[in-house]
């Protein structure tokens, strides 16, 4: 296997809507879409979408979803020997997305919040064989925590996605993380310090590295991404595209990223290829469908005139 991604699946409920309701209030809402979703999951199709070999480490419910999710695990050709059945409902989230394309996600943890560090050790021997380990915040935080222990002690470079955004993470728990990936908003909230600016931004993520970390790549939607270390500052701007959904372009970008960082280990080409990606699934309804296959992807680059390697 190429990438472990340990954390969390999603029944995405997609309504497309004019405007929000007010208190008491019914509204029509001219379309809706379900899917398959969650930060762990999305970021794992997208990876396995463009040619990574992928182990999801997961906990699926006792309901109807879990059927669907597991099956579509498996169209991915994602592993799906360590998507664990749990007694309680799936995970799910109600998604709502505006005629700019501006999504409200709420989520229902469900079965991802028994995901446990006991997991991991069920499936140690086929992590050690992984390059990469891919984790996010929608599953509970010791297993989080165990899981980049587990990388540390055995050699493998770690990813956080610190989202969704939690205020109490312990920074001293995630510093061992190689790459550590917040969207401008999760910054803020981690460091408590303005991001209203590109250079409130560098110091907000320069806090991150004088705390320990190791490398900060700060998702900003449309405007790009910004990569800082010890050695290095690298802002690469977003492009213009005619967005239509904006719900999991940072899943896109961080599956992307982990695939090409797995299979070039340049992180700089990681990022442009995963900005060009995730610029891609703004353009497409929904989650993971809006993911283009390596195919897909290898036309968009040619009409970008995109980076090679």
């Amino acid at each position: 296997m190429d990438i472990a991604v340990i954390g969390s699946n999603m029944v995405d409920l997609i309504s497309y809507i004019n405007r929000m309701p007010k208190e008491g209030e019914t509204v029509e809402a001219p379309d809706f879409r379900m899917g398959c979703g969650g930060k762990g999951a999305n970021q794992a199709v997208a990876a396995a979408r463009l040619g990574s070999r992928v182990l999801m480490l997961t906990r699926v419910g006792n309901d109807m979803f879990a059927e669907n999710t597991i099956r579509n695990f498996a169209a991915n050709s994602i592993s799906t020997k360590y998507v664990l059945r749990t007694e309680a409902t799936s995970g799910v989230a109600p998604i709502f997305v505006d005629p700019d394309s501006h999504n409200s996600i709420i989520i229902v943890k469900g079965a991802n919040a028994m995901l446990s560090p006991a997991d991991i050790d069920e499936a140690a021997e086929d992590i050690k064989q992984c390059g990469l380990i891919v984790l996010q915040l929608e599953v509970p935080p010791e297993t989080v925590y165990a899981a980049i222990r587990f990388g540390n002690k055995h050699g493998i470079p770690v990813l956080l996605n610190p989202a969704p955004a939690q205020p109490d993470l312990i920074l001293d728990e995630v510093c061992g993380c190689e790459y550590f990936v917040p969207n401008e908003s999760e910054l803020s909230l981690l460091t408590g310090m303005p991001v209203d600016s590109l250079d409130d931004i560098r110091n907000a993520a320069s806090a991150l590295l004088k705390s320990g970390m190791k490398n900060v790549i700060v998702t900003l939607g449309a405007r790009g991404v910004l990569w800082v270390n010890r050695n290095r500052d690298l802002f690469v701007p977003g492009m213009e595209v005619d967005a239509q959904d904006t719900t999991g372009a940072g899943d896109a970008f961080i599956g992307c990223f982990s695939h090409y960082l797995c299979k070039t280990g340049d992180v700089e080409y990681a990022l442009r290829m995963a900005n060009m990606y995730a610029a891609d699934s703004v353009t497409k309804r929904g989650t993971q469908t809006s993911y283009a296959t390596a195919a897909q992807f290898t036309e968009k680059l040619k009409e970008a005139d995109g980076p090679e390697k």
